[in-house]
């Protein structure tokens, strides 16, 4: 890669046939334990009772099945306030987003329990779109939603020589991905201010970095991107796969603090109102469960797949694209083996504590 840039849009995918959703349960705990904050925004300003569609966006949805329950408690909060309005929903990612699985999952067509059957007069809709421009009409959005997904920059500014996170690293590898997540993240906000009519919210639960510096998976026990970077060189060192590979493989994510996070805000550069912001932990769903049954290869056996359903096509990415597709497959399934047995073997440390920044906006 050098020192071109890699663009997100061109490689970047959750993994599909509803693998996410399955896999990534901690996401949907973040959602389900902060859909109150929303709640409360919807109570402060109720949306007039009139035939108006309200609109809702699910921006970096995956596949839709780890928002069913926030979605269907905030489409019951609209229907409380405005009984006759209109409902319209609009699921958006990228264009490698597995569609098919997620209209079968909103649709009940899978064994999630999906809130479409409870609504009449709901339209559902999804737009292959970035979130890194704007999705619908200007003026047309009452709620803007995304969760675990916003700290996705558009492209990678630089490769990342010694590590495969920003997090990670330093000097001006770490600033050179940090003045592209404040460009990002600029866009981004006002993109939603453009989308927004005037009165609507943006919630938005962000990947971050916390006021003790805590980010995804590096929360005081055995480093979640460190192990990852470590694994990886192992396959370098084994001969699997090239230094070249190495470096070319680099997650196209900034974590924000807080400061970061209300930044354009603060300084006006978007028209936005920041009514709530705040920073939690949620703990890793099998960790937990772990510390119950005590059984390492079970634990490791259930968490790597979390982690595997959004790095993988990162991973992929890395490599040559000169190896067949089996190739790859089999490289990437190495990998994550690797890293399960990493787990089973020493168990203790191990787990992808979620720390967000949730916040909630209004446009004026």
């Amino acid at each position: 890669m050098g020192g071109s840039m890699t663009k997100t849009d061109d490689f970047m995918a959750m993994k599909s046939a509803g693998y996410y959703s399955r896999a990534t349960i901690g996401a949907r705990d973040v959602m389900d334990g902060a859909v109150g904050m929303i709640l409360d925004a919807l109570d402060r300003t109720p949306p007039p009772d009139n035939d108006t569609p309200f609109t809702m966006t699910d921006m970096g949805c995956a596949d839709g099945g780890t928002s069913l329950g926030l979605v269907s408690a905030v489409l019951n909060r609209v229907r409380h306030h405005a009984p006759s309005k209109p409902l319209r929903m609009i699921y958006a990612d990228l264009p490698r987003t597995d569609y098919s699985t997620l209209f079968q999952i909103v649709h009940g067509m899978t064994e999630m329990e999906s809130y479409a059957e409870q609504f009449t007069d709901l339209f559902i809709h999804a737009s292959a779109t970035s979130f890194h421009k704007q999705i619908v009409p200007a003026g047309s959005l009452d709620l803007g939603f995304s969760a675990t997904a916003s700290h996705y920059i558009a492209e990678v500014p630089q490769t990342i020589p010694d590590h495969l996170h920003m997090a990670c690293s330093s000097g001006p590898v770490r600033d050179a991905f940090r003045a592209q997540g404040a460009k990002d993240w600029t866009n981004f906000l006002q993109m939603r201010a453009a989308e927004l009519r005037p009165g609507g919210i943006v919630a938005l639960f962000n990947f971050g970095i916390d006021e003790k510096g805590q980010f995804l998976g590096n929360t005081g026990g055995v480093s979640m991107h460190d192990t990852f970077a470590r694994l990886w060189q192992e396959m370098v060192d084994d001969g699997k796969i090239t230094q070249a590979e190495f470096k070319a493989t680099n997650f196209p994510q900034v974590y924000r603090t807080v400061d970061e996070f209300r930044a354009p805000i603060d300084d006006g550069a978007v028209e936005l109102i920041l009514e709530h912001i705040e920073t939690r932990v949620v703990p890793c769903p099998f960790a937990q469960a772990f510390q119950h049954h005590g059984d390492a290869a079970r634990f490791a056996k259930d968490y790597v797949p979390t982690l595997r359903s959004w790095s993988e096509p990162v991973f992929v990415n890395g490599l040559s694209p000169s190896r067949s597709s089996a190739e790859r497959a089999a490289l990437i399934d190495e990998f994550y083996g690797r890293y399960e047995a990493a787990v089973a073997a020493a168990p203790d440390g191990h787990g992808m504590d979620y720390v967000h920044c949730y916040m909630v906006c209004r446009k004026p």
